[in-house]
């Protein structure tokens, strides 16, 4: 009567069907402390790009300020982000690309993180890139912030061109949101989970964007190497916080977190250092997998319970020999079998059914 077996198949039992579940719906789980931090997680800290946001930007406007043609400043910037690999220096780089065909590369390139690009093209010096990077370089930015605003208010990224030492276009780009991002926020929220979007466009694009998805916190113009230490901060508030990810800029905040979660969909750097991988890319997956290690650790509790409650139970009548063996051989039995059917029941659980 006082046999441990049921109490030893308590937590592993439901793991392994809470992980196989997840499995299942395309929540690749590393181990039971993941499932448990899940369980616990009261913050979700969402990179925009790649996880709010498709990751396909498109090139949607080109605003001339200088003397040069719409379609000269495309063909010039075009050849410019050739070598970049920068998700809106290749969406550039693509429109040019199905307006001229091949284009050659630039003579020189140089990547700024954080702030743009430069190039040497037929001899010219070009930058490509944000205030910050004009600033810094000392070009004059002219009366461009009008413009500039209004596009950053449509939730657009807009990016300046400069031709030696002279604004000469601005060029917008735009990501579009994945189907489910806005209904995922929102059951995120609807469970008790904080919501934080992180990004390094300025703010009045990031507020645009989070503005469309229903988030009102918002981290703007983080550099791609100060994420984790937004993440952080956070958890030094005393939260306990999940990061979600696709790139391999996404990583160190991904291990920084309590629990890193990374878009099934991103680099391999991001899945290995994240905890969970979401394999469809989907944030749906995101309060499905918060869902499902709530459901195995409420199945670890059941089962601990029970295991505990034959021995309370049966102990004592044991000790005052009130108990047959015949009975406590059966108690015993009976209490391992309740214990593992409790946690196949997880086999029935729909992670996505709210």
């Amino acid at each position: 009567i006082a046999c441990p077996c049921a109490l030893g198949l308590a937590t592993p039992t439901a793991i392994m069907v809470g992980t196989g579940k997840g499995a299942e719906n395309g929540i690749l789980i590393k181990g039971g402390d993941s499932l448990e931090m899940a369980y616990k997680l009261n913050t979700v800290v969402l990179d925009k790009t790649g996880t709010i946001t498709k990751g396909q930007p498109e090139v949607t406007d080109i605003l001339t300020l200088g003397e040069r043609e719409q379609m000269k400043i495309l063909c010039l910037a075009a050849i410019t982000e050739k070598s970049s690999e920068h998700p809106l220096g290749v969406a550039i780089y693509e429109k040019g690309k199905a307006e001229f065909g091949s284009l050659p590369k630039p003579d020189r390139f140089e990547a700024i993180p954080g702030r743009g690009v430069w190039a040497v093209v037929d001899q010219q010096e070009v930058y490509i890139g944000t205030r910050k990077l004009m600033t810094e370089k000392e070009i004059d930015l002219g009366t461009t912030e009008t413009a500039i605003s209004k596009l950053e208010d449509e939730g657009k990224t807009a990016m300046l061109m400069a031709i030696g030492q002279r604004v000469e276009a601005i060029i917008a780009v735009a990501d579009t949101l994945k189907e489910n991002s806005k209904e995922a926020i929102a059951e995120l929220q609807q469970m008790g989970v904080e919501v934080y979007m992180i990004t390094g466009d300025n703010r009045r694009t990031a507020a645009a964007i989070a503005k469309q998805v229903g988030i009102t916190n918002v981290l703007a113009e983080v550099l791609p190497e100060h994420k984790a230490e937004e993440v952080e901060k956070l958890k030094q508030e005393g939260k306990i916080v999940a990061m979600v990810g696709d790139g391999i800029n996404d990583a160190p905040a991904l291990a920084t977190a309590d629990i890193g979660l990374a878009i099934g969909t991103g680099t391999d750097v991001a899945m290995e250092a994240a905890d969970i991988t979401l394999m469809r890319g989907d944030l749906k997956t995101i309060p499905a997998a918060i869902r499902l290690s709530r459901q195995t650790m409420r199945k670890i509790k059941q089962n601990l319970f029970w295991a505990f409650i034959y021995n309370t139970i049966g102990i004592p009548f044991a000790a005052m020999g009130l108990l047959n063996p015949i009975i406590a051989g059966g108690a015993m039995a009976f209490s391992s079998v309740s214990v593992v059917t409790n946690s196949l029941s997880l086999k029935r659980f729909n992670p996505y059914k709210k």
